[in-house]
């Protein structure tokens, strides 16, 4: 469940004075990331290791997951996207999930700084292990929650596996043709096999 600070009126709250107070939560979180795990850390703990209130850590940061993207240097929020594409009918989820992938991935503010957050996910360290966290819970998880299915985490994974597949020689090894396809053209042959993965039935079930 996301943890959530209460809000404060409009405006800087008190303590708010230093230039430097954003990148003292920043660090703060990095290192509470880096320590406890995305799924233990708090922010009411990232706002004791910076000397913070808690309200002053949401001024800056809407919630953990923005604190991620930041933490990672990644102007985007995975967890919104993932959102947006299940606003919609089930049927279509996996066309939706694989355009919002690739339409992130091909902006070119967006790629250089997710390419290095995934070499740094598939890694070893505290950030490895924080990426993970982050991507199992608010991607893989919220996509399971959204199937009535009692393998519902299975299905999730294994359509992350074809999204991450897709990144992987798109944008990573850059292998063309796959590289240089449309858009549209790599939703119409991928998208269907993500939505298998979510709502088909395996042989014999």
């Amino acid at each position: 469940m996301t943890e959530r600070i209460p809000r404060r009126r409009p405006g800087r709250p008190r303590g708010a004075k230093s230039g430097d107070t954003r990148a003292r939560i920043l660090a703060a979180a990095t290192e509470e990331f880096g320590e406890r795990g995305y799924e233990a850390a708090s922010m009411r703990a990232i706002a004791r290791r910076a000397g913070v209130d808690p309200a002053l850590v949401h001024h800056y940061f809407d919630d953990k997951q923005h604190l991620v993207t930041e933490v990672v240097e990644v102007p985007l929020q995975p967890d919104r996207l993932v959102a947006g594409a299940l606003d919609g009918p089930l049927d279509g989820l996996g066309d939706r999930l694989v355009r919002a992938v690739v339409t992130a991935w091909d902006s070119a503010t967006v790629r250089p700084a997710a390419v290095a957050a995934l070499r740094s996910a598939i890694g070893q360290g505290p950030v490895s292990r924080m990426l993970r966290e982050f991507l199992r819970r608010e991607i893989m998880h919220r996509i399971a929650e959204h199937l009535d299915e009692p393998d519902a985490e299975l299905r999730a994974e294994l359509a992350a596996s074809q999204l991450v597949g897709v990144i992987m020689v798109r944008y990573v090894l850059e292998f063309e043709p796959v590289a240089s396809l449309p858009t549209d053209e790599l939703v119409a042959r991928v998208g269907p096999s993500v939505q298998w993965h979510l709502t088909g039935r395996p042989p014999g079930s």
